[in-house]
């Protein structure tokens, strides 16, 4: 999408400087979470999830095999050995959980794709390089849990040359993509496809962002529209815009840890509508903020713990991607 800039209101300005830097001074205090912490379930909006559960494995180590392994509702767990060539998409069913064996199995030229499934966990998987699609694609689903994996391309093209690496739309809720890295890529993650989708989207899309690790990826850190985003406890290097909250969305930013980032997070940029952000405990490491409006969306509504921004770095670097588990 083309990027423009920011609309300017002079007026509120001074204002809103002073609230984001009285918002991003607040500290939360919260005990530190373990890599490990979250690996039998998720945390966040994607909470309940269990793919296949206890189901039978089934071990691939083809495309095709993969492909026949992934279909249907059954519950079923499908572990991936190797480093599978592909392209486009694989459509993974409902009640699937898809697994990378050790720290070097998954996908490159392609990548994975939920529409109208529910309950499915995707982990442990390197997919890089998906040309033309998104790395992992989520469409009218419910309930996923997209952890642990390795998510990369290049800069040596066009932004379009690749599209997302995670991208969330057509009113998909309660998800959870957490403890992934995501590197060397422009468009990050996008959640909500369109400013004029609000009928599909409006009441959806409510999305949970832990221990990611950001590196060498433009923007969308997320771009979320209409929705409901929690991005806490990340690590964000080298963006030129990283949180972007558009469309009325609600953002709560928190004890994020940003740097060599022009703009950590925004509220008024590219859409006729303006998003809302809260922001308590970030290290915005000199990137700025342009937030037109503070958003209600203050409190999530599950559990969780986060751990302070001064100990993000060593978290998320130690225990994010494929391998880690």
């Amino acid at each position: 999408m083309r990027t423009r800039p920011p609309r300017t209101h002079a007026q509120r300005s001074t204002a809103v400087t002073a609230a984001a830097a009285a918002l991003a001074a607040v500290t939360v205090l919260a005990l530190p979470q373990s890599a490990s912490a979250a690996e039998s379930s998720p945390v966040g909006f994607g909470a309940g999830t269990t793919g296949g559960g206890s189901a039978t494995t089934t071990t691939v180590s083809t495309l095709s095999a993969f492909k026949s392994a992934v279909t249907g509702s059954t519950a079923k767990v499908v572990r991936v050995s190797g480093l599978i060539p592909l392209s486009g998409q694989v459509d993974v069913g409902s009640n699937t959980t898809v697994l990378g064996v050790g720290s070097s199995s998954g996908f490159t030229g392609g990548g994975l794709r939920l529409k109208n499934a529910t309950n499915v966990i995707i982990r442990n998987l390197n997919i890089s390089k998906a040309v033309g699609t998104d790395a992992i694609t989520v469409q009218k689903s419910t309930k996923v849990w997209i952890d642990h994996n390795s998510l990369s391309s290049d800069r040596d093209h066009g932004k379009d040359y690749y599209d997302g690496l995670v991208d969330i739309t057509h009113a998909s809720d309660f998800v959870t993509v957490s403890w992934n890295t995501f590197k060397d890529h422009y468009k990050g993650s996008l959640v909500g496809h369109s400013d004029n989708n609000a009928s599909e989207d409006t009441g959806h899309l409510r999305v949970t962002y832990h221990h990611n690790w950001f590196d060498n990826v433009n923007s969308r850190i997320p771009s979320l529209r209409f929705g409901t985003g929690h991005f806490y406890d990340n690590y964000v290097v080298g963006a030129e815009t990283a949180v972007h909250s558009r469309m009325g969305a609600q953002m709560l930013v928190e004890n994020n840890v940003f740097r060599s980032t022009q703009v950590a997070v925004t509220t008024n940029r590219d859409s006729d509508v303006d998003g809302h952000a809260n922001l308590k405990g970030n290290d915005l490491g000199g990137a700025t903020t342009e937030i037109s409006q503070v958003g209600t969306f203050t409190s999530p509504p599950y559990s969780y713990t986060a751990e302070p921004a001064s100990s993000v770095v060593a978290s998320v670097t130690g225990g994010a991607g494929a391998g880690k588990l």
